[in-house]
């Protein structure tokens, strides 16, 4: 049994935060409702910059309502500042998904590349154009930060059905 969902997916930056809402109301059926980025001046100072995210997204969840939002893990970075503030916006979108009430779920930059496009090892230009052939855009979507948020969003769909056969599973396991 499918239940129809809305997902938030967000791949988390301190300068540029993509988005992407999708509803799934069956297997194979997600439809893109959003998807964009949210922006912050790299020459504000932090703290306004993570109140203005915060806000941000605070209002993506007040005006789509989603059900799941999906997060990109901070796996790996090599630039420790670059690490630092993916963390930071990786962070505000934890706990405010939290605080909504919606159910919060996070994959690796592999896991989302195995799922959208078949290989951890994809490349953007690769992820951007499964994007589109799942979503059935008449281009890539741009930029990669939006594209990057639909492949989150797209890996929760994908996996989710699955998700429910094991909680279902536990339940009766553990009973």
């Amino acid at each position: 049994m499918f239940v129809a969902q809305r997902v938030l997916g967000i791949d988390p930056g301190l300068t540029r935060c993509g988005y992407a809402v999708l509803d799934s109301n069956g297997p194979g059926s997600p439809k893109a409702v959003s998807l964009g980025v949210l922006r912050t001046p790299p020459s504000d100072q932090l703290p306004q910059r993570l109140a203005a995210l915060q806000a941000e997204i605070v209002a993506l969840l007040r005006e789509f309502r989603p059900d799941v939002v999906v997060v990109e893990q901070v796996f790996f970075q090599v630039n420790v500042r670059t690490a630092m503030s993916v963390g930071q916006a990786s962070g505000l979108a934890l706990a405010e998904a939290a605080a909504f009430g919606c159910q919060v779920v996070q994959y690796t930059p592999n896991q989302v590349k195995n799922s959208v496009a078949g290989w951890g090892g994809a490349d953007k230009a690769q992820v951007q154009k499964m994007v589109q052939v799942r979503l059935g855009f008449s281009t890539p979507p741009r930029p990669a930060d939006a594209a990057d948020a639909a492949a989150l969003a797209l890996c929760y769909l994908s996996s989710a059905p699955l998700r429910r056969h094991v909680e279902a599973l536990s339940k009766v396991v553990g009973a």
